[in-house]
């Protein structure tokens, strides 16, 4: 009896929930779900209440399914009950808790046609990073507002896929912490942020002024004010991670320009204002003075950067007195000659300003001017929010880094609102050393240890798009290529490896003479050929017609009668060439470094250009390229130093090193132009865990090397990859050998090819 008491009472308590729940929308319910549709919607919200997966859960769903059947339809709100449940046991009750009202956002954005697809999409999320998916659908409401479905999707599938088997770099790339999932997201949604511009600023602020200061994005718990401007404490240069609502093309022309305007800062203003007593609009309009003295004197020494900074200032006279409107103006009588502005306060904020020209050396005018165009602002009764005022035009940086606020309890209350956005940017750099030389990077796994080391900066010379098949997309300018100089060593090593084989030298050179890589000539008046040579053909017969011996001549051919060929050989010298060949006298290197030397006499002494490059890699912002010999460049003892200087080191990819070789290619004039790529591993990186992702990029940018006319070839030396560079460069164009020797039957099925 005891226990039939304990059931009927379990039972009452589940029919008072049901009854509960289904009351909870009462007549909304029914008129969502009409017909046999509304049983069968109480059935979705008592299993989901009868599961035990919380209470947020069921009443979420019972919530919001009402409206989402009217945005979608009533089968699609109880079909979404089910997809609740799977994410309350693979994600986690908060995540299930988030995804009803998630589907009404996404609803009203994209519709009841590609609602469906966005489910099946969640659904993969919950299945190959459930740890991500309640910080995903946290984040949607603001994803869709600047993407579409495909793009969306895109960002989730890049995001599973670099992270995979790594739950929290997974987390880190889908809360936006990762500067990889920032870039993708900005790329996807077509916008220019600071993940993507933060490696050619650095180039950008060297060539300005011989500096390259850290950069830095702006952290997110940064007041308002600091995350719409850049800005600078000591030399950290701090930037947005966006520009919103300016196009590409504004926002990296918008960050060029601050970079630019803060560097003049760091060269110009070589003391801090104390604040002292001074009112927030006096600060404002000291710093304004700052800015206009640094920036005329940064243009003197460099008058292309008007054109940098003019086009910003776009503001022009109106009737209305509001202080930031009268600052915006002042800011462009002072940096724009040609601008007039009829109010007599900017006026004579110029005038100060340009009567001051001997002394813009000196920071203490724009204290002095800033002090006197302050005291007028104040009896003109202008009104001066400090909470609201945004430095303008937009390059500019918020000025925190010109002022020594000295002791907090001094401040007025006014200014606590401007000190706020300095203490943010000081805490963060408390840590921070004065210069951040290249960026300490992680090592990664034993496995792939980078065991050579660059002694000097590579140089930053091109960004290569990189196809990601996941998606189907390229994304532009996703890798750096880095031009490093070449190390010297022993001419002598390789002179002695080439005299080894100086047999095999002579067949080669006699291999590649025999080959006749032109344009076909049309030879005329031969004794027999492929076609009737019209001309020929009416001598004969004006020749026969007048009595006289026709010649037999009346034939013509083509045929190839010179050499008209350029080729690049690119050396693969990741970590792996360091490993030994098959027979365990030499490495994967040294063989490359013989065959190297052996086509280079053979082609230099047939005088055909040819250029030769190693690559390697580490991670997608540091494709490494040496240039060991340029068309223009004779083959002789340096570049044979530069041969013997190489070490192997990092990884491979090979997909950049491909597009970069191919741009130089490009510049050929000849007939054929040849790609010779030598490597002896599969592409692989170590921020790469999908082993098909560089082979199918390779693949991508031999496929558009081809479609500029460009030939490319692989040799694969001592290696078991045949299949994969087959899938890159076509089972025509790539071989595998295992020593030198296999290259007299390389060179005439190569040449063979080329002479098509």
């Amino acid at each position: 009896m005891h226990l039939t008491a304990v059931a009927d009472r379990t039972q009452e308590a589940s029919d008072r929930r049901e009854a509960a729940h289904e009351g909870a929308l009462g007549r909304g319910a029914a008129e969502a779900f009409p017909g046999d549709l509304h049983p069968a919607w109480i059935r979705a919200c008592r299993r989901l209440s009868g599961a035990g997966y919380g209470e947020a859960v069921t009443q979420a769903y019972i919530h919001f399914s009402p409206e989402i059947a009217g945005l979608v339809s009533p089968q699609s709100a109880i079909d979404l009950a089910g997809v609740v449940s799977g994410l309350a046991i693979r994600a986690g009750r908060v995540a299930a808790a988030l995804l009803p009202e998630t589907a009404i956002t996404v609803a009203g954005k994209f519709g009841g046609r590609d609602f469906a697809r966005w489910l099946s999409l969640v659904e993969y999320a919950k299945d190959h990073a459930p740890e991500s998916l309640a910080p995903i659908l946290q984040r949607t409401a603001q994803l869709v507002s600047e993407l579409d479905l495909e793009g969306l999707e895109s960002w989730l599938r890049i995001g599973i896929r670099m992270a995979e088997g790594n739950a929290k770099r997974r987390l880190r790339f889908f809360n936006l912490e990762d500067p990889a999932g920032k870039l993708w997201l900005q790329r996807a949604s077509g916008e220019t942020g600071f993940a993507e511009m933060e490696a050619r600023l650095r180039p950008f602020l060297t060539a300005l002024w011989g500096d390259h200061p850290p950069l830095r994005e702006t952290p997110a718990n940064a007041p308002e004010q600091a995350r719409r401007r850049a800005g600078f404490d000591g030399s950290v240069v701090r930037l947005p991670s966006s520009f919103p609502g300016f196009s590409a093309h504004d926002a990296e022309t918008l960050y060029r320009a601050a970079s630019a305007h803060i560097a003049a800062h760091l060269k110009f203003s070589r003391e801090r204002f104390p604040v002292g007593g001074l009112k927030p609009t006096q600060i404002a309009l000291v710093s304004l003075i700052e800015d206009a003295r640094v920036e005329r004197l940064a243009m003197r020494e460099l008058p292309g950067l008007a054109r940098l900074f003019l086009p910003f200032h776009t503001i022009r006279p109106s009737a209305t007195l509001m202080a930031p409107a009268l600052l915006a103006r002042l800011a462009r009588a002072l940096a724009d000659p040609s601008y007039e502005d009829p109010d007599a306060w900017v006026q004579k904020g110029r005038k100060l300003f340009d009567d001051a020209e001997p002394e813009w050396h000196s920071q203490k005018i724009s204290r002095r001017i800033g002090d006197l165009l302050g005291n007028d602002l104040g009896q003109m009764r202008v009104r001066f929010d400090p909470k609201t005022y945004v430095v303008q035009p937009p390059y500019r940086d918020d000025n925190m880094g010109l002022w020594d606020f000295g002791d907090d309890d001094q401040l007025g209350e006014d200014a606590e609102q401007v000190l706020s956005t300095a203490r943010i940017r000081q805490e963060e750099n408390e840590e921070l050393p004065d210069r951040i030389e290249p960026e300490q990077k992680p090592d990664g796994d034993a496995s792939k240890m980078r065991v050579s080391e660059q002694s000097a900066d590579g140089v930053l010379v091109a960004r290569y798009p990189e196809f990601d098949y996941v998606t189907g997309r390229e994304q532009s300018g996703w890798t750096s290529v880095k031009e490093y100089q070449a190390t010297l060593g022993s001419e002598e090593r390789v002179a002695r490896l080439r005299e080894q084989r100086a047999d095999l030298a002579s067949r080669l050179t006699a291999l590649i003479r025999s080959a006749r890589v032109s344009r076909a000539e049309r030879l005329r008046r031969q004794p027999e050929g492929e076609f009737l040579d019209i001309d020929a053909c009416i001598d004969a017969s004006i020749a026969r017609r007048m009595g006289e011996l026709p010649s037999p001549h009346i034939h013509g051919r083509y045929e190839r009668r010179s050499r008209d060929l350029s080729v690049l050989l690119l050396l693969d010298v990741s970590q792996s060439t360091s490993d030994r060949v098959r027979d365990g006298r030499q490495t994967v290197l040294d063989v490359e470094r013989q065959a190297a030397a052996l086509l280079s006499q053979a082609m230099s002494g047939l005088g055909d250009p040819f250029s030769l490059a190693a690559f390697c890699s580490d991670r997608r912002e540091d494709v490494r390229y040496t240039r060991i010999k340029d068309f223009s460049q004779p083959y002789d003892a340096l570049v044979e130093a530069r041969l013997a200087g190489l070490q192997s080191g990092f990884s491979t990819r090979l997909g950049a090193a491909i597009r970069h070789a191919g741009a130089e290619l490009a510049g050929q004039r000849s007939y054929r132009r040849l790609l010779l790529v030598v490597t002896d591993g599969e592409p692989s990186d170590i921020d790469v865990e999908d082993r098909r992702y560089l082979v199918e990029d390779a693949q991508r940018a031999v496929q558009g090397l081809g479609k500029l006319g460009i030939n490319t070839f692989c040799v694969g030396l001592d290696s078991n990859a045949d299949s994969y560079l087959g899938r890159i460069f076509g089972q025509r164009n790539a071989i595998t050998i295992a020593s030198v020797e296999r290259l007299t039957d390389l060179l005439p099925k190569l040449y063979l090819m080329l002479g098509r």
